[in-house]
């Protein structure tokens, strides 16, 4: 592939969150995680497992545990003080407001991204050490804030999202909806005790061509000397 054609996949990939009433093939979902595999990770332990998830039900039922989540945070006073959830879109006029669909549950497939848990050394040393010396509770903090093993699955999921582009199939990365319902999903997946699901991506063909633009390289880049 040359640079060029590189460019032109990569800058024409968009976040979908509408999708076409037709199925996708599990066929090219394992294509593109086979490729997904092969991107970098730390030590090379390749610590990701992807949940490929077909079923309606199972789309649904995940979908009831996010929103279950969701209304039990709207439920608290502290939701109200601070704001409340981001309001839906005003409606179309002539028309009455409706909810748009959920790109997770209206998706045909979802890809549940796992992350193994792991002992990292160097962490338990700087939590003992961080008792007496605050250079390393630092330090401690530092390697939270880089964690390669988060790092490593992200990774995966970005080569991910461009190879379903490339076959044909929109995507969207969700971390979102975890926070209200990550072990509640996890028990629908029967995850063993030593994975954690760190992103959910619906997939399928894409019903909208939602454009975005990005800053220019200018902006978010310095040149050290």
């Amino acid at each position: 592939m040359e640079t060029q054609e590189l460019a032109k996949l990569i800058k024409s990939r968009r976040s979908i969150r509408a999708w076409q009433d037709k199925p996708v093939s599990e066929d090219l979902l394992l294509q593109a995680l086979e490729l997904a595999t092969w991107a970098p990770n730390g030590g090379n332990r390749q610590n990701w497992h992807f949940y490929v998830i077909t079923s309606k039900k199972t789309i649904n039922a995940v979908g009831d545990a996010v929103n279950a989540g969701r209304n039990l945070i709207a439920s608290w006073p502290e939701t109200k003080q601070l704001g409340g959830f981001p309001a839906p879109p005003p409606p179309t006029p002539g028309q009455p407001p409706q909810t748009p669909p959920s790109p997770l549950t209206s998706a045909p497939a979802v890809i549940a991204v796992g992350a193994l848990k792991a002992e990292n050394p160097m962490a338990k040393l700087f939590t003992a050490r961080a008792k007496t010396d605050p250079k390393a509770a630092q330090m401690a903090n530092w390697d939270a804030v880089v964690d390669s093993r988060i790092q490593s699955v992200s990774a995966a999921i970005a080569y991910l999202l461009l190879v379903l582009h490339q076959i044909g199939l929109g995507s969207l990365w969700m971390t979102g909806p975890l926070p209200q319902a990550k072990g509640e999903i996890e028990k629908i997946l029967n995850c063993p005790p030593d994975m954690d699901i760190v992103a959910l991506i619906p997939v399928g063909y894409s019903a909208e061509s939602p454009t975005r633009t990005r800053k220019p390289v200018s902006e978010v880049c310095t040149i050290v000397k």
